[in-house]
């Protein structure tokens, strides 16, 4: 959000994330399909995209009495073979993922919790994508 002064009027103007290079647009798509995915195996979609200063969490769901945090890679057919999208979840990110999910248990008084992460790989030509979910792992 901004503020701008036009001829003595202050305007607040909302910035809307936009989605320009290919990468985030991927990602999008990406999310989009885990979402679909865990809702036809049981899941509730809690939120989506929680984000604080410090990091962003793809998706919070739960599942028989359980809270799931789960980050969503997706990687588009063409890059298929030159990394496994689970390879992205580095030390870093991890950090990261465990500080949000922290803010987020404290937040909401959160009991049992586990991180899962969802694969999607997009097949642009077919229009189909395979879906890889990796239970309860360790940050």
């Amino acid at each position: 959000m901004s503020l701008a002064n036009f001829d003595g009027f202050f305007v607040i103007m909302f910035l809307v994330k936009t989605f320009s290079s290919s990468t985030q647009k991927i990602g999008k798509i990406g999310e989009n399909i885990a979402s679909r995915y865990l809702e036809m195996n049981g899941f509730v979609i809690l939120e989506r995209n929680y984000t604080k200063k410090w990091g962003e969490i793809d998706i919070v769901a739960r599942k028989t009495g359980v809270i799931h945090f789960i980050e969503v890679k997706s990687v588009s057919h063409e890059t298929t073979g030159e990394y496994r999208p689970e390879e992205q979840v580095h030390n870093l990110k991890q950090a990261r993922l465990m500080r949000i999910i922290k803010t987020y248990i404290s937040a909401h008084r959160i009991g049992e919790w586990q991180f899962d992460l969802v694969c999607v790989y997009l097949n642009h030509a077919t229009r189909k994508a395979k879906v890889k979910f990796l239970e309860n792992l360790i940050l």
